[in-house]
């Protein structure tokens, strides 16, 4: 009966490998079309492999706690001639499946044709030549206070590839070369050095956080903030039927605010700021090892209380890195409640695609002046910031925006 391998699916259009880590089938195991037989785990999430038809597993040729490229082959399925002549055999009795197919479109990275093994009944008896992919980086430390390389030589640069490293790991290397510039001989003594030290494998999250990070550091950030009182949303939350979090009344006035002028929420590319085509807003999420950020749609059609459902599942999704397509897209904006850490005030760096970041520090009871009793009295109140990009903001712009936003909060009954 013919053979068709199982491959490492396209598992989102940015993504080009996949660890796995669970493997749920053995061989002589009978499957289902589209049962899940493998969990995999992105730089976003943890996903499922599937089987493309009924059949049998023949073998299981992945390996847990090793990553594959879009595309490898991890196991073979035994098929019947029918399911194979639906999955577009050439020849019922020929194992090979077609290189191409419809699904490619869009893919931003693809194996490359002669990297993907043609199955026949031959090669099914040897060892199976894997498009594995070798996670590009060796856990190197970065050092807080360092500016990074200001000229890289191409030998440097090579050489640099060859460890799967980029300019921001030089960031602590003192250049010996003319006005500062960093030599390979340099290089070379700096990985020597830090190879004396304890080094443990960034985890595909934290490696996905550090590149996000280095590249939105690219842009002019700017950070303002005001102090808010939070006494009316904490009284509405008390008298609300369904309990929504401080995060999620930021979400929705943020949300509020952003609809009544998108263009403090667009991005500036060449000489044009684009407007967002929707209100998505997303959220900070703290999960092992990293922060994921889920995103709500349509948030300013959404009224408070439908949106509580919406959170509170998708807090679960992210902690168990499960979260669903819709909600691993671009946002036009992030909410981070740092002062469940017990921070209070931050100033945190909008995701690249993204230009704000609204931002709430840890409650506590102050002393507010009321000129009407004309005394102080006991609030609760936190500070509130605005990280955004300062090409498209100036300081006055992003003070309105973040008036608005503690405007309407103290309504918390319309949102």
């Amino acid at each position: 009966m013919p053979q068709i391998p199982i491959t490492m699916p396209q598992l989102g259009e940015s993504i080009a490998e996949a660890i796995v880590v669970d493997i749920q089938v053995q061989p002589g195991d009978t499957v289902a079309a589209d049962q899940e037989i493998m969990e995999v785990e992105t730089n976003k999430a943890v996903m499922s492999v599937t089987t493309p038809s009924d059949g049998v597993i023949d073998r299981v040729t992945a390996e847990e706690d090793v990553s594959y490229a879009v595309g490898a082959t991890l196991g073979y399925l035994t098929v019947s001639t029918d399911a194979a002549n639906q999955l577009g055999l050439s020849d019922p009795g020929d194992s090979r499946v077609s290189a191409e197919s419809d699904d490619t479109a869009g893919v931003h990275f693809k194996v490359e044709d002669d990297a993907v093994p043609q199955i026949d009944a031959e090669q099914l008896q040897q060892e199976d030549d894997q498009p594995t992919v070798k996670p590009t980086i060796e856990g190197l430390p970065v050092p807080a206070k360092a500016t990074g390389a200001s000229y890289l030589s191409p030998r440097l640069k090579a050489r640099m590839v060859e460890l799967g490293l980029n300019k921001s790991d030089l960031a602590g290397v003192a250049g010996s070369g003319s006005g500062g510039r960093v030599t390979v001989e340099d290089f070379e003594s700096f990985v020597a050095e830090i190879e004396q030290n304890k080094m443990t494998p960034a985890s595909p999250m934290r490696i996905a956080v550090a590149d996000s990070m280095r590249r939105s550091w690219s842009r002019p950030l700017a950070t303002v903030g005001s102090p808010i009182v939070l006494d009316a949303l904490l009284d509405h939350r008390r008298t609300a039927q369904q309990k929504a979090g401080p995060a999620l009344y930021l979400i929705r006035a943020l949300a509020l605010a952003l609809a009544e002028n998108t263009a403090v929420a667009g991005r500036l590319v060449g000489s044009q700021i684009v407007h967002p085509g929707s209100v998505d807003i997303g959220f900070a999420v703290e999960a092992e090892d990293g922060v994921l950020v889920p995103v709500i749609r349509d948030v300013d059609q959404k009224p408070l209380s439908q949106l509580v459902p919406i959170y509170d599942r998708l807090v679960g999704q992210a902690r168990d890195r499960r979260l669903p397509p819709d909600a691993l897209g671009t946002g036009i904006a992030t909410v981070t409640n740092f002062g469940t850490f017990g921070i209070v005030w931050a100033t945190p760096i909008p995701l690249p695609e993204q230009n704000l970041v609204l931002g709430l520090g840890r409650g506590s009871k102050q002393p507010v002046w009321d000129d009407e009793k004309n005394t102080f009295v006991p609030v609760t109140g936190a500070a509130l910031t605005l990280s955004f990009d300062h090409r498209v903001l100036d300081g006055g712009a992003a003070g309105r925006l973040l008036s608005r936003i503690s405007e309407l909060l103290q309504k918390p009954e319309d949102l």
